[in-house]
């Protein structure tokens, strides 16, 4: 090559030429197929400092750089109550990848991790909260989470197993406590093993979950997502298309074979209608 590049765009170059087919292709599939951005949309890409959330923001990048739909963007950290060393490595990673990000602190982890039942979930719905209001203020209409590909299977599968319900992590969702906000999640059709590739073969380094909660080795951090994600490999081992189909069948749900649904809050039956055919 004729120029030196940056190691930020070593890093873009490693998506384009080397990991084009698993990770930008499904990435700019995803926001074509599910209509995730608009013209004049200004978007807080949320990152939490993970791996997910750091490629997510990347991408963003790359995306609104050659894009034809023109969108603004925002990088966004929250500081959810990280230790020192967890908060350095975040910010390093961001100035590392060039990103220009805002950083701001909340006291999410002080409250959650004193709950006895489900404080991961009270984490995650307070982080959103603070997200979608962060961003409000910054003048944006939409925030993108880094949920990929086996995010979208394991909460499908946790609803069905632990929940009694099919009920699917979707695309895009507006927020209720939020008017005119909306949540978008542009890693939908990007797997999680092609994500890891490609942290690993670029040397980086970046946080886990970092909650104080699982900071104890006593404590199994989501252990049912844990349970779902052993299950899903071992029946791989005679069905290597079994998360392609359980993420197609998400998209082509039969209603007319359901015995019951929900929309809108209102249960409806396959009795309804029977006697009508």
């Amino acid at each position: 090559m004729s120029r030196n590049f940056t190691p930020a765009q070593m890093v873009e170059q490693s998506i384009i030429r080397t990991y084009h087919d698993e990770l930008w292709n499904p990435f700019c599939k995803a926001i074509k197929r599910y209509e995730l951005i608009c013209p004049g949309d200004r978007i807080a890409v949320c990152i939490s400092g993970g791996k997910d959330s750091m490629l997510m923001a990347v991408m963003m990048r790359m995306l609104q750089r050659h894009s034809e739909v023109p969108f603004d963007v925002e990088y966004l950290i929250m500081d959810p109550g990280y230790n020192q060393e967890n908060r350095r490595l975040v910010e390093k990673n961001a100035q590392f990848l060039e990103l220009p990000y805002t950083i701001y602190e909340s006291d999410i982890f002080e409250i959650a991790n004193v709950q006895e039942k489900n404080p991961c979930f009270l984490c995650a719905r307070m982080r959103r909260g603070c997200l979608y209001k962060k961003a409000q203020e910054m003048g944006c209409n939409k925030i993108a989470l880094g949920h990929h590909f086996d995010d979208v299977i394991g909460t499908t599968l946790i609803g069905m197993f632990y929940g009694g319900q099919l009920q699917a992590m979707i695309p895009k969702l507006k927020s209720k406590n939020f008017p005119g906000m909306e949540l978008i999640r542009p890693m939908y059709m990007v797997h999680e093993e092609d994500i890891l590739t490609w942290k690993e073969a670029n040397n980086l380094e970046f946080i886990q979950c970092a909650c104080r909660f699982t900071e104890n080795d006593a404590v199994q951090h989501d252990s049912k997502r844990q349970e779902i994600k052993q299950l899903i490999r071992s029946l791989r081992e005679d069905n290597p298309n079994i998360e392609r189909n359980i993420f197609a069948s998400i998209h082509m749900l039969q209603l007319d074979m359901m015995v019951s649904w929900k929309y809108k809050g209102k249960e409806y039956s396959f009795l309804d209608r029977y006697d009508e055919e």
